[in-house]
C-alpha cells in the first residue's frame, strides 16, 4: 500500500458529522503511506473539528471559504480539482451527499467536487434511519451513476451487512480502498465468492480441557480482509480466535476439526475459491469425558487419539473445474518436498509454504515469510507483514481465477 499512495495528491473533504474526528486518523494514514493531503472543510464541519488541528497534521492551510481573506484573495476550486489525484469525502453527511447528487454548489467543498477531474471516493456517515431512507439511497445511486466510489458504511462490523449501517467506515479501510484503486486492484474479485478457513481447532478431552495449537488466525483474517477489499463475497470459517474483520463477511464460528470439516464442505459448493489457512488438528481424542477428569495421586493418564477428517482432501475431491483451491503448509523440515506432496495429493491449485525455522514466521506473529508453490514453479517472498503477505496470496489467486 505504501508504494501505491506515494506521491498521490488527495483532497480530503470533511463535513459536519460527529465522525469528523476520524479525519485525523485518515490524514495520518494517508501521509504515512506517502500521500500529500489538502483538507477542504464545510462550515458545519468546523463545529466538530478545528482547522488548526487539521492544518497541523497536513502542514497545509485548511480551505473552507471561497475567499481566504478580506483583501480579495480567493481559493480556486477549479485549480484544486485539477491538482488532485483523488478526492475523498469522509465523513460525508446526508446533506452533503444530497448536494453532490443534485449539484447544489453552496460551499467550497461542493464546488471543488463539481470541478474535480480525479476519481471521487465518498464515505457516508449518518444514523441508520437516515442512511436507509429512500432519498439517501437514491442520492447514493445517483453518485454511483456519476462514477463515484461509495465506501459503504459500517463494513467493519462482523457478521451481518446490516449491523452498523450508517456509521462511517474505519480510517484504515477507507485508505485501503484508495490504495486498491491506485494499484489497479479495486473490484478485481467482484462477483466472486471466496471461502477462507482460519485459526486453530480445539479438540475436547473433557468439559474443561482440549488439544489445540498456537494459531492466532491473523493470517486468515488478513486474507479475508484483502479479498473483501477487492469486492469478493467472503465466507469465513474460523476456529476460536480473538481477531476481528474490517470488512463484511458471512462468519461461521466453529470449535473442532469435525465442525470445521462439515462447515467448509457445505459452503465450498457455492464458492469460486477456497483458501485453507486454518491450523486444523490432525488428531482428536477417541473418547470425550462427560465430566472433568480428576488427577490421581499416582499413575499416568493415557489419551488415545484418532485422525480427524481431512478438509483439504475432501474439498480437493469436490472441486469443480471452475473452482480454485489453495492450501497452506507449515513445516519444520523437508519443507518444499512436504508442500509439493500435499499440493499433489490434495488436488490444490497452489500451496502457501512457511517454515517455523524462519524467524518472524508462523503462529502469533504479525509477520510471515512464505513461498507460493504450484505445479510448475516456486516463488519465494521476503519477510513481510501478514497484511502484505495476504496481498501477495490474493494477487496469485486473482491470476489463477482469470485462467479458469
Amino acid at each position: 500500500m505504501a508504494n501505491t499512495l506515494k506521491g498521490k495528491k488527495i483532497v480530503l473533504g470533511i463535513t459536519g458529522s460527529i465522525a469528523a474526528y476520524k479525519a485525523c486518523y485518515i490524514i495520518r494514514g494517508l501521509i504515512k503511506q506517502g500521500a500529500e493531503v489538502q483538507v477542504v472543510i464545510t462550515p458545519a464541519g468546523k463545529e466538530f473539528i478545528t482547522p488548526i488541528t487539521l492544518s497541523a497534521l497536513t502542514s497545509k492551510p485548511v480551505i473552507s471559504e471561497f475567499f481566504a481573506q478580506r483583501d480579495g484573495t480567493w481559493n480556486s476550486h477549479v485549480d484544486l480539482g485539477l491538482w488532485a489525484d483523488a478526492m475523498l469525502i469522509a465523513p460525508a453527511t446526508a446533506s452533503t451527499i444530497g448536494k453532490m447528487a443534485n449539484g447544489v454548489a453552496d460551499n467550497m467543498l461542493i464546488t471543488t467536487y463539481l470541478s474535480a477531474k480525479a476519481p471521487v471516493f465518498v464515505a457516508p456517515a449518518m444514523d441508520l434511519d437516515m442512511y436507509a431512507h429512500p432519498s439517501t439511497q437514491k442520492n447514493l445511486d445517483t453518485l454511483r451513476s456519476y462514477g463515484n466510489h461509495i465506501i459503504e458504511p459500517g463494513t467493519g462490523e462482523l457478521a451481518s451487512h446490516l449491523v452498523g449501517k450508517g456509521r462511517m467506515e474505519e480510517p484504515e479501510v477507507i485508505i485501503q480502498h484508495l490504495a486498491n484503486y491506485f494499484a489497479g486492484k479495486e473490484g478485481d474479485l467482484r462477483g466472486k465468492t471466496i471461502m477462507i478457513t482460519a485459526g486453530p481447532t480445539y479438540e475436547k478431552i473433557d468439559p474443561v480441557r482440549f488439544i489445540g495449537n498456537y494459531s492466532s488466525g491473523k493470517m486468515g483474517f488478513a486474507i479475508a480482509d484483502e479479498c473483501a477489499a477487492r469486492g469478493a463475497k467472503v465466507i469465513m470459517v474460523s476456529g476460536p480466535v480473538q481477531q476481528q474483520l474490517k470488512y463484511p463477511a458471512n462468519w461461521f464460528a466453529v470449535e473442532s476439526a469435525d465442525q470445521m470439516y462439515a462447515t467448509a464442505c457445505n459452503f465450498f459448493v457455492e464458492a469460486d475459491a477456497a483458501i485453507l489457512s486454518a491450523a486444523v488438528a490432525d488428531f482428536t481424542p477417541e473418547q470425550v469425558a462427560d465430566a472433568k477428569i480428576k488427577r490421581e495421586k499416582e499413575g499416568e493418564m493415557t489419551l488415545r487419539l484418532k485422525p480427524t477428517k481431512d478438509i483439504a482432501a475432501c474439498l480437493g475431491q469436490m472441486k469443480k473445474e471452475r473452482q480454485v483451491l489453495v492450501g497452506f503448509a507449515l513445516e519444520t523440515n523437508d519443507e518444499q518436498h512436504n508442500a509439493e506432496d500435499k499440493l499433489q495429493r490434495k488436488n490444490l491449485d497452489f500451496i502457501v509454504l512457511n517454515s517455523l525455522n524462519d524467524k518472524g514466521a508462523g503462529f502469533r506473529c504479525d509477520t510471515n515469510k512464505i513461498s507460493i508453490i504450484d505445479r510448475e514453479s516456486k516463488t519465494d517472498f521476503p519477510l513481510k507483514s501478514k497484511a502484505e503477505v495476504a496481498t501477495d496470496i490474493v494477487d496469485r489467486l486473482v491470476e489463477v481465477l482469470k485462467n479458469k
